[in-house]
């Protein structure tokens, strides 16, 4: 079995419907690497992500505070990090996340903080391809496998493309 899923997203409706399922379908602990070049939709994903586990008021991108901090509903906290502006990954030992309460963790350029993160459960690259974006989903060790059965049966529902 591939523990990896390929889809289009069209538009922004299909990015928010793949935030949806994945969003439901998520493990109680989940650390998502998001890779993609400038404008590839990391944020917009992320955005409707949050807001799909029921984050309201502003979404602010962590472009210049390299963290945003989201309380969950069911407890703990989302992260959202956007390491783009980071020369060094010991430079995330200053952001205060070892005592995050964190149950996802949505991390940009992910490859700027190197082995100062935790491993991912779940890989997500984006290209821009034609008007709509191209997405790769790479399901990681046993959070990551499970995962991937909630999801195809999340995306079956919200009535996305089969992968």
């Amino acid at each position: 079995m591939s523990l990896a899923r390929n889809l289009f997203l069209p538009d922004p409706e299909a990015t928010g419907a793949l935030a949806a399922a994945l969003a439901a379908s998520r493990p109680e602990l989940a650390v998502v690497h998001l890779h993609g070049d400038l404008g590839a939709g990391k944020s917009t994903l992320a955005r409707a992500w949050l807001r799909a586990l029921g984050v309201t008021g502003p979404v602010r991108s962590p472009t210049y505070t390299l963290v945003e901090r989201y309380p969950l509903a069911g407890g703990g906290e989302a992260l959202h990090l956007d390491l783009y502006r980071i020369g060094d990954a010991g430079e995330l030992e200053f952001l205060g996340l070892d005592d995050a309460d964190a149950r996802l963790w949505l991390v940009e350029w992910p490859e700027r903080g190197a082995a100062a993160l935790p491993a991912a459960d779940l890989e997500v690259a984006l290209e821009v391809n034609g008007t709509g974006r191209a997405c790769r989903l790479a399901f990681r060790g046993p959070a990551g496998a499970a995962w991937l059965s909630g999801f195809d049966s999340e995306c079956r529902l919200r009535g996305l493309p089969e992968p």
